[in-house]
């Protein structure tokens, strides 16, 4: 059965509002999310494999920012590792309640729902952690002390796997990035209309950061390695390595 259509800003609004997360964003989110973000399927796919990968024996996966719970369904159908729990998490309780109503039509076990502010979940015994698309959303001043508390909580040779939207340096990049970013979501049906008040509804909520800053911001928390895995325009996934 195909998802409702995202048409939250398809007729003018009087006063955009700062875009949240909340039941009616809920209702379209899935249609939203594959049509707003390049490559979104196949980097919740890719979460699922590695997450297969570096899962240990009684250890704990975390997905901070779980929305509705893809990459959380992704990682539980690829784990193998014993004793190995599922934490998903998120602030909107909408998108927590359809988060459990998903992992139970789903029949997939395993997965502990949380509503809470990810900055306040306490991170243990943690051999894979996911911010798909999260982090952006965090106050700029928070970043880096709560980077810093992940890399404390994961076990040695755990990963973090990260995707945001990227800022550019180069202005002819970031003029570039934007467009073709737009062209991508004309592609998939949005009007002009739909683009200009949703990029209304985001600023100041949604803040990119260039590739150097993030690479930077982890390797002085202690990450020994960071790169870039995916990249459509200006939507990317990296991968942190702890030791």
């Amino acid at each position: 059965m195909p998802f409702p259509k995202d048409s939250l800003y398809a007729n003018p609004l009087g006063e955009v509002g700062a875009f949240k997360f909340d039941e009616a964003v809920v209702k379209v989110f899935p249609d939203m999310i594959q049509r707003s973000v390049p490559g979104y399927a196949a980097i919740i796919s890719a979460i699922g494999l590695l997450a297969g990968r570096f899962a240990r024996d009684d250890s704990v996966c975390f997905d901070l920012g779980c929305s509705l719970g893809a990459a959380s369904l992704a990682m539980r159908r690829q784990i193998v590792a014993n004793n190995c729990r599922v934490v998903a998490v998120d602030c909107s309780e909408a998108m927590v309640e359809q988060c459990r109503k998903n992992l139970a039509d789903s029949a997939v076990a395993g997965v502990d729902v949380v509503c809470a502010d990810i900055r306040d979940i306490p991170i243990e015994n943690a051999s894979v952690v996911v911010l798909n698309f999260t982090l952006q959303f965090i106050p700029l001043a928070d970043r880096e002390a709560f980077l810093a508390k992940l890399y404390r909580g994961l076990l040695p040779g755990g990963i973090l796997i990260l995707s945001e939207k990227l800022a550019f340096d180069d202005p002819r990049q970031q003029e570039l990035q934007t467009e073709m970013h737009h062209l991508f979501k004309k592609a998939q049906g949005y009007s002009e209309l739909e683009i200009s008040q949703k990029r209304s509804a985001l600023e100041n909520v949604l803040i990119p950061e260039a590739f150097a800053v993030h690479r930077q911001r982890l390797k002085s928390v202690g990450f020994s390695s960071v790169e870039v895995w995916f990249q459509y325009f200006n939507f990317a996934s990296m991968i942190a390595l702890k030791c």
